[in-house]
């Protein structure tokens, strides 16, 4: 239900092919609209095509059906497949079912891509073989006979994935969490829906397993879990994380970096180790938040045996990943970032925070039904100008303005003219960045669609 575009759906579709089954895959959008999907597939019999419109005949006979993350639990054909006793399932949980590796998983409402990205760097750089995959845009079906029990796969889980690994009671060996804010309420509903959805990585891990928890986001600080717990801030002094210590909170470590950007740890009931792991030093990324990224990242890789150099090579060698504070290239002075992956207001945030450069910035997009208040007012504080996209323009624009009279802002039809906007209010030495802070659906495919396609308009700029 739902091929969708990032690869899950097809390799899905491939995977039970190959073994034996009659797929029908049913999909809402037209055979045009997925051909990037369809052509990946091209070659497989026994798949039945229903394109164009979900239909319950589509489903009556169906054994089971694999649902793609998008669609959401209250969607009225998922309510009459729950009624009519239909199993579900979905992309990740055939392979959680199947995998035989060791399991590193992380989730947050930002920062968990690059975090999964530098976990997998530095446990590779430590000689242990590891694989890759999930909310990332991979998927691991296609190397399931591959992954040995020795293996580390490290998985990238979004809020839907998660919701449906709930239904098979998911234990990760090591889970990594990076923060908690509002997100995704069109889908879930309501805030607590959601958090539950992303506390489903903690629920079912015992005493064996551990977590990793960024300390500095109290909401998640305080989530529930039997797994050994480390509680990690990139703040110094951190008197939250010394008072969960003394109250008997269960954190068998603390960790926090120091103002030189060194990383601390401290066991429960035990001294200051002395191991240098020099974050800011090693770190490649811009922005306090990828520090953070860094911290959680390196001390998930200790868990899993990855030793100091190693965690300072993965760190030296990882780059920003597309989409995330890319670089993109300095046209007459101007640098352009391309961060399509911000979907939400505090990510965005990060990314204004990540600059010392006057910022000209494009942001809006798609209505996910968020409080956008916060990031008028660091829009209004921290940018020059702000050239405004897709459906939450009008509001951005508006509260922008109450926050600064003075800013230029201007709510663009496309997004061609947003960026000339943006270029035309720029001066040499500024920072011209992509960073929405909303969803991408109303003017794009998705927030890859649209990052490629600001960088296609930085290379007209560039003359390539």
């Amino acid at each position: 239900m739902g091929l969708g575009s990032f690869g899950g759906g097809a390799a899905a579709v491939r995977f039970l092919v190959e073994r034996g089954a009659l797929v029908r895959v049913s999909d809402q959008r037209s055979q045009e609209q997925l051909q990037p999907a369809l052509s990946q597939l091209q070659d497989l019999t026994n798949v039945d095509w229903q394109l164009g419109e979900h239909d319950w005949s589509h489903f009556a006979d169906a054994d089971f059906v694999v649902v793609n993350p998008a669609v959401p639990p209250h969607h009225p054909m998922i309510q009459r497949l729950e009624t009519a006793g239909i199993p579900l399932t979905s992309e990740m949980n055939l392979f959680w079912q199947r995998n035989r590796g060791r399991v590193i998983a992380v989730t947050g409402s930002n920062g968990k891509s690059t975090t999964t990205a530098l976990i997998h760097s530095i446990i590779q750089a430590s000689g242990q073989r590891c694989w890759l995959g999930g909310n990332i845009g991979r998927s691991l079906l296609p190397h399931l006979d591959e992954i040995t029990i020795d293996d580390w796969v490290v998985l990238e889980l979004s809020s839907f994935q998660l919701h449906m690994l709930d239904r098979i009671q998911a234990r990760p060996d090591i889970t990594v969490v990076t923060n908690f804010a509002p997100n995704h309420l069109d889908w879930h509903i309501s805030l607590d829906e959601y958090r539950h959805a992303k506390q489903t990585i903690l629920r079912w891990q015992s005493d064996d397993d551990a977590c990793v928890l960024n300390s500095d986001d109290a909401d998640v600080a305080g989530w529930p879990g039997s797994a050994r717990r480390s509680l990690v801030s990139s703040c110094f002094p951190n008197e939250s994380l010394t008072e969960k210590l003394q109250t008997g909170q269960t954190a068998e470590r603390q960790v926090w970096l120091d103002e030189a950007g060194v990383a601390h740890v401290r066991s429960n009931g035990g001294g200051i180790e002395s191991e240098e792991i020099r974050v800011r030093e090693w770190c490649q990324l811009r922005g306090r938040h990828n520090l953070s990224n860094a911290l959680l990242a390196a001390t998930a890789a200790q868990l899993a045996g990855a030793s100091t150099k190693a965690i300072r090579i993965g760190l030296q060698q990882f780059a920003a990943l597309p989409h995330r504070l890319q670089f993109v290239g300095e046209v007459n002075g101007r640098k352009f970032y391309n961060d399509s992956i911000s979907t939400t207001p505090e990510s965005t945030i990060a990314a204004l925070d990540s600059f010392d450069e006057p910022i000209v910035i494009l942001a809006g997009g798609y209505d996910k039904q968020v409080d956008l208040t916060n990031l008028s007012k660091k829009i209004a504080e921290r940018a020059k100008a702000a050239s405004l996209l897709g459906q939450t323009a009008p509001v951005l624009q508006k509260s922008v303005s109450t926050n600064n009279a003075s800013m230029p802002v201007e709510s663009c039809p496309d997004f061609r003219t947003a960026v000339a906007w943006a270029v035309e209010h720029s001066l040499a030495g500024d920072v011209i960045l992509l960073s929405p802070g909303c969803a991408s659906y109303d003017w794009f495919r998705n927030f890859v669609d649209r990052g490629d396609q600001f960088c296609l308009l930085v290379d007209e700029q560039l003359g390539n």
